[in-house]
């Protein structure tokens, strides 16, 4: 790909890009999953069922995708036809998505939290033809709608029996008719260049676009990711909680299957997952901050609230193992003295961290989002990498990817071998790749928009160090320009505010303004514990976000998080919300991203207050 932009300064990283594990034929996501089926031997899936936990082999995984992928072409699907997935992750997800590929479909993903109009939208605009829905409540969301979707031929069921929808035994049976020669002449017709999936960005403003991957961008991407990170056949459990409908879990699921390691899938259920990691004790764990921040939270106000000697060994041990992480990254080794310390240190606190996570992880990466580098120190301090990586549903997920052997805390790491980074002028973050989507379905102008002079502007804001590590520092559409003329990126400040236990969303205000402002929401999970430090005699939310000591509490999260930045980065003033932000409320996207102008207009008289008086 062309670098001699002249738009764009010198400050890039082109990689070599070496023979990579499917360079030497034009993979396909169909042979990808067919020949790790054939390859492997192990497990494949582990999945929830009546109250425990059961296993699909690879070699079983394979005969169950070819079953849906003749159902599928039973069923009149052609090569191109659109297929959608509206689903919580699940076993059966995985099964539908390599199943469609498989008979030469393009996949349509569907967020399952998606409103009946949003989900009319995706399978409208996509022309979907046949749609794989979860249960009873997604099947409701379709019923709302169906007129609409004139184009939408066939509704396969993952769970109950009834209705229009037919089941998976269903689709299974209907597939007995077609040839096994049938099945191979599909996948055998499926080039690189295909579209393999239209992925749908739940982006935090307007209405999502639906991006086309090729069966060769996805394989470049997971291919890139398997240079960077090692997996043990047989042996390494990935845990998938995150929605499938997100192009990074489904990468993700991607790499694992081609790996050979074992794809565990949660319970479907929020408030199990530290349960389910535990009891699956997974070697690799993807997440979003969210989930970080919170156990984060948890382990340190669970140790502050022993107080004591108990608060003051959680806080020497932390601090220990994050003096040894620190001479680790300097290249050097811990004296006889910090060496005891540590031993110590692990045995009697540090480890009980790492169970919280099952004992056994070796990389858990967090993404969408950026995250505090306190709390990536907090986690590597306990022996447990939490690293951040970066890309866009246009860059199949990962672009740049921090490792256990590379990695810089604060940046979001190098790019992949198959990838090129560079920043412009105006500092936006400028991609390249065989990985760069092939543009937006039915939408040639935006294509054009993102897609100049052969690199895709991403809309971020970055910067490039000597040794090719990118830092992301804002968004360029989220950039707040006060009326002073000063550019401040508000994310980094809404991360340190929600390292605050009792913060869950900090969202700062203030373009042409005088000074910052947030709009901050209580954590739910800590309402009763709040209402005890406080001395509240109610745990109700709305009753706690207008208790006056509460307010005292977060004035000193707020303190806190000001003692970081320059005097005009400071927030100033601040409004407690009485519940917090959803996605129910279209406040957050799935990824749980905060749509910034939703909430901006939704809570202007709650800002504008803020000004007044001020």
């Amino acid at each position: 790909m062309s670098t001699d932009d002249s738009s764009t300064r010198s400050q890039t990283t082109a990689v070599p890009q070496p023979q990579t594990p499917g360079a030497a034929r034009a993979r396909t996501v169909a042979t990808l999953a067919l020949g790790a089926a054939a390859r492997h031997s192990a497990t494949a899936m582990r999945y929830p069922q009546d109250g425990g936990w059961s296993r699909t082999s690879y070699a079983e995984l394979g005969a169950e995708v070819r079953a849906v992928a003749k159902g599928l072409i039973a069923l009149g699907v052609a090569p191109g036809d659109r297929v959608a997935i509206l689903s919580n992750t699940r076993m059966e997800w995985t099964l539908a998505d390599f199943g469609a590929i498989c008979a030469g479909a393009v996949v349509v993903p569907v967020y399952q939290t998606n409103s009946p109009e949003e989900c009319e939208y995706v399978l409208d605009h996509s022309g979907a033809t046949v749609l794989f829905a979860e249960d009873e409540g997604q099947l409701a969301k379709l019923a709302e709608v169906r007129e609409a979707l004139r184009g939408l031929r066939h509704v396969i069921r993952f769970e109950g029996e009834g209705g229009e929808a037919m089941t998976l035994a269903q689709l299974r049976a209907a597939g007995a008719q077609v040839s096994d020669a049938d099945f191979d002449a599909r996948v055998d017709a499926i080039g690189s260049d295909d579209v393999a999936t239209i992925v749908y960005t739940s982006g935090t403003t307007g209405l999502p676009k639906g991006c086309m991957l090729t069966h060769g961008n996805v394989c470049s991407d997971v291919d890139g990711i398997r240079q960077r990170v090692e997996f043990v056949p047989g042996e390494d459990v990935v845990y998938v909680f995150l929605p499938l409908a997100h192009v990074l879990t489904r990468i993700v699921q991607l790499v694992t299957v081609d790996a050979g390691a074992e794809l565990a899938y949660w319970r479907r259920d929020p408030k199990k997952i530290v349960e389910d990691v535990q009891v699956i004790k997974p070697t690799h764990l993807p997440s979003v901050p969210r989930i970080f921040e919170k156990i984060h939270a948890a382990a340190t106000a669970k140790a502050d609230a022993a107080g004591g000697v108990k608060a003051k060994l959680f806080h020497w041990a932390v601090a220990v193992g994050r003096e040894v992480g620190r001479r680790d990254d300097r290249g050097g080794r811990p004296g006889l003295i910090l060496k005891a310390q540590h031993a110590l240190a692990d045995k009697l606190v540090l480890h009980k961290i790492r169970d919280l996570f099952g004992g056994r992880v070796k990389l858990a990466l967090s993404g969408a989002a950026p995250i505090d580098i306190e709390i990536l120190e907090f986690f590597r301090a306990a022996g447990i990498w939490v690293l951040e990586g970066y890309g866009m549903t246009e860059t199949c997920a990962v672009e740049t990817l921090n490792t256990i052997e590379e990695h810089r805390f604060g940046t979001v790491g190098r790019p992949l071998p198959v990838c090129t980074v560079k920043i412009a002028d105006d500092g936006e973050v400028l991609m390249g790749g065989p990985n760069i989507f092939k543009g937006y379905y039915e939408n040639e102008q935006a294509t054009r928009e993102t897609l100049v002079g052969g690199w895709l502007h991403s809309g971020d804001l970055g910067e490039l160090d000597a040794d090719g590590y990118l830092s992301i520092t804002g968004r360029k559409k989220d950039l707040i320009i006060t009326s002073s003329g000063k550019n401040i990126s508000p994310s980094n400040i809404e991360n340190a505010l929600k390292l605050c236990r009792w913060i869950s969303q900090a969202v700062v205000y203030g373009d042409r303004r005088p000074y910052l402002t947030a709009l901050l929401t209580l954590e739910p999970d800590e309402a009763g514990a709040l209402a005890e430090q406080v001395g509240a005699a109610s745990q109700d939310p709305a009753a706690l976000a207008r208790d006056p000591a509460v307010r005292a509490e977060l004035q000193a999260a707020v303190d806190e998080a000001n003692s970081k930045f320059a005097r005009i980065e400071q927030v100033k003033r601040f409004a407690v919300l009485e519940r917090d932000l959803s996605q129910e409320d279209e406040e957050l996207t799935p990824t749980l991203k905060v749509k910034r102008n939703v909430v901006y207009a939704r809570y202007q008289d709650d800002f504008t207050r803020l000004y007044e008086d001020g």
